[in-house]
């Protein structure tokens, strides 16, 4: 059974960083994709980042320049380095992951931001 274990979230000040990790354990499969979204409370669940298994990324426009995704292909985990952290990024994040058996995801990790 594949399983996310998610870790990294917490309560950070405007202005400070945290970074989160996800490390995908029981699949015998090759991971492709990996990424990370988020949801707000009241709010529908939102794309942050995705990275390839070639290290392609992409970020939502909200994100860009202050957030990086990146993978260790070999540990089966991705990161999500946050800057500049604003208190609309305040959310839970979850991390997905595709294999060629289907779409997996994390529990969530909380992340605070408090102005």
């Amino acid at each position: 059974q594949v399983q996310l274990v998610e870790s990294g979230g917490g309560l950070v000040q405007a202005g400070g960083s945290l970074r989160l990790s996800c490390t995908v354990s029981g699949s015998r499969f090759s991971i492709n994709a990996m990424g990370w979204y988020r949801q707000a409370p009241g709010k529908q669940r939102e794309l942050v980042a995705t990275i390839t298994k070639g290290g392609t990324t992409t970020y939502a426009d909200s994100v860009k320049g202050r957030f990086t995704i990146s993978r260790d292909n070999a540990k089966n985990t991705v990161f999500l380095q946050m800057n500049s952290l604003k208190p609309e990024d305040t959310a839970v994040y979850y991390c997905k992951v595709i294999t060629v058996i289907g779409t997996h995801w994390g529990q969530g990790t909380q992340v605070t931001v408090s102005s």
